[in-house]
């Protein structure tokens, strides 16, 4: 199976959200409503379309996959520091556990620090999400906004010791919660 990656335009939208909303549909920890958070945050301010980001399959020049990642804060009493969120990345269930999630999050990765970012953050599997460099957040003294497993709450600095400094709640945009 051979795989492109490419950054998603605007004329993949309407087949960008029927997977990610397939990818989800079997999730256990899903409120089922994640690809219309995908078209929210593409109406957003935070949307960086560069981040936003399609796996086709060569075989079928089908999207199988996408990975989106946008802007968020991180607070504190003294400081707001730009980050960056990965929320959400989906895979056609048929082509799952095949490195296609892989692929898309080292694309986003290699992105994200060519674009100058510094940092980002996920809220997902505390066993797979470290094979990229993900830590814990707390370890950073960055805390989700919400109750969540510290384990499932990680953070990845793209250039050496950019959250060194850096510490307090990640403030999403309102686009997260509507």
């Amino acid at each position: 199976m051979s795989i492109s990656i490419r950054q998603e335009v605007f004329e993949d939208y309407k087949l960008t959200e029927q997977v990610v909303k397939s990818a989800f549909a079997n999730m256990e920890f899903s409120d089922q409503k994640e690809h219309e958070l995908v078209s929210r945050i593409r109406k957003a301010d935070e949307f960086i379309p560069e981040l936003s980001v399609v796996a086709i399959s060569n075989d079928t020049e089908e999207i199988v996959g996408h990975i989106l990642v946008s802007k968020i804060k991180i607070v504190n009493d003294n400081q707001s520091v730009e980050s960056l969120a990965l929320a959400p990345v989906a895979v056609l269930p048929n082509y799952q556990n095949k490195g296609i999630g892989k692929m898309l999050i080292l694309e986003a990765l290699r992105r994200a620090k060519e674009l100058g970012y510094q940092s980002i953050v996920v809220l997902g599997h505390a066993e797979y999400y470290p094979k990229f460099g993900f830590k814990k957040a707390s370890l950073w003294g960055i805390k989700a906004p919400f109750e969540v497993p510290e384990e499932a709450f990680m953070a990845l600095e793209l250039k050496e010791n950019t959250l060194a400094h850096v510490s307090g709640v990640v403030e999403y945009p309102s686009v997260f919660s509507e």
